[in-house]
């Protein structure tokens, strides 16, 4: 998998977890595993360079 394309499936991830997590409530365990989720995506997204704060809903 090419860097770019593994990057873009990492911006549409990040953005399909924020989704979810809206609508999970807070005090779930879905949300508990989202977060998790997100979180490694916003490592991952960090290290390459991206800046996500635009896309960024969560704010966490």
């Amino acid at each position: 998998m090419m860097e770019k394309e593994m990057l873009k499936i990492s911006v549409e991830e990040f953005s399909r977890v924020q989704r979810f997590m809206i609508l999970a409530d807070k005090n779930s365990e879905v949300y508990a595993a989202l977060k998790e989720r997100y979180l490694d995506l916003k490592v991952i997204l960090t290290a390459a360079g991206i800046n996500f704060t635009e896309i960024d809903r969560i704010k966490e």
